[in-house]
């Protein structure tokens, strides 16, 4: 793996000592990044219905949004270190913009272009995920970092919430035809059917593209506390090999990957999954506003895990909820009705404090390669490309329900991370 950038551990100014404002103000990029992310949801099925895609094919959309962390993360943390943290997430709110406008063309051409459309977005997130996380952990006491980035992703996770509800509305027609009757059509009532539901996606997205410009000269215009670097005097790193010398990142990667994967495989085959007959037998439309019950339980998990992590092991913490989402997804795949939909959609409790948790403890005590660190982890987010994949292949082969067993096995290795590294919160831990 290319080496990724070497910069020192990020420390606020000596002089700060109010850093309500700035914390606010990040807040509102992980809002922003969890409605885009959360919207993907409600995307896949309208444009596997429109295109007639396969699951496989569907889960394309995954795979080049979250293939994008895999490729800029790197670049975005040179950037970062070359530009600031300030001027690094404005970069990446323009380009996120720039993503959003593209919707419109790909509205009129194919869903190649779809799939470039989303890249660009997702590059763009991916500075601004670079660039804020590391910022949150140092906005306050380390002792407090895994809850106050807890905190933030709560704000992220209302973003996830408002955006499957929304686009739902805005985007997924009431009326929407199943595939036969589709096909029942003529051709040219096909073909005006689809240049319908695919326009509905443009309104939605170029008024995302202007809040997202609207939102960088806001932030550019910010008076945010300065982050300088340390010269990671004293650190006790292994020479030559920087932040992989410590078990607890490449565990943290590992754990990272998986984790993104096995939410967003849950996420994206939602609307699918509740409208099985043996489950809910929903239209899309309906679905898409209970797909936004999975991310609020997200958004409500993480308020309690605020409270609960000051008192609690963060690592014990992520290994309870590992353990319950794993008891889930299993109920969801062996029951039918109430029961298989409930079961799925608590899941969404259970990822709360997933990703903040493994962010922090991953990050602890690498000093002078903190940077490094995140960008290693923003990198990781690849898994919401790849799982995503494994699960569409499982979903065409031998049926959408047994496929699930993808997230449950993420989870499996996410208990075990948290169960080997639960005193990370009490003490440096080394390579």
């Amino acid at each position: 793996m290319q080496s990724a950038v070497k910069s020192a551990a990020p420390q606020l100014d000596a002089g700060e000592r109010s850093h309500g404002s700035a914390l606010v103000i990040v807040t509102i990029l992980f809002f922003m990044w969890g409605l885009l992310t959360s919207l993907n949801d409600v995307l896949i099925p309208h444009l596997k219905a429109i295109y007639t895609l396969t699951y496989l094919q569907a889960m394309l959309v995954q795979f080049c949004f979250f293939g994008a962390y895999f490729l800029v993360s790197i670049p975005a943390g040179a950037l970062i270190r070359r530009i600031g943290y300030q001027k690094g997430a404005v970069t990446g709110l323009l380009i996120a913009a720039a993503g959003c406008a593209l919707f419109y063309p790909a509205s009129q051409s194919g869903y190649a272009l779809f799939l470039f459309a989303f890249f660009v977005l997702a590059s763009g997130i991916t500075i601004l995920q670079v660039a804020a996380n590391p910022y949150v952990t140092v906005l306050g006491a380390a002792r407090t970092a895994s809850s106050r980035l807890t905190l933030t992703q709560a704000f992220n996770s209302l973003g996830t919430a408002v955006g499957p509800f929304v686009g739902g509305m805005l985007i997924l027609s009431a009326g929407a035809l199943a595939a036969d009757q589709l096909a029942a059509l003529p051709l040219a009532e096909q073909a005006a059917y689809k240049a319908r539901e695919v326009a509905t996606v443009q309104g939605p997205y170029l008024a995302l593209a202007a809040a997202l410009a609207v939102l960088a000269l806001a932030f550019a215009a910010a008076r945010l506390p300065r982050i300088v670097h340390d010269s990671g005097a004293g650190q006790a790193d292994a020479p030559g090999k920087g932040a992989l010398a410590h078990r607890h990142l490449v565990w943290g990667a590992a754990a990272i990957f998986l984790y993104v994967g096995g939410e967003v495989s849950i996420g994206s085959f939602l609307v699918s999954f509740l409208g099985e007959g043996s489950v809910a037998a929903m239209p899309a439309a309906t679905a898409a506003k209970y797909v936004s019950l999975y991310w609020l339980g997200a958004m409500i998990g993480r308020f309690i895990g605020v409270f609960v992590m000051r008192h609690v092991s963060p690592g014990k913490t992520l290994a309870f909820n590992a353990c319950l989402a794993i008891a889930l997804v299993v109920t969801a795949m062996a029951a039918s009705g109430p029961l298989a939909m409930w079961a799925i959609l608590a899941v969404g409790l259970c990822n709360s404090i997933m990703f903040p948790t493994i962010f922090s403890m991953a990050l602890h005590g690498l000093g002078k390669y903190t940077s490094q660190g995140s960008g290693i982890l923003c990198m990781a987010i690849v898994g919401g490309a790849l799982v995503p994949f494994a699960q569409g292949l499982l979903a065409d082969t031998l049926g959408l329900k047994i496929s699930f067993v993808v997230p449950a096995l993420c989870y499996g290795f996410i208990l075990l991370f948290g169960l080997k590294f639960s005193r990370l919160h009490q003490s440096t831990v080394n390579p």
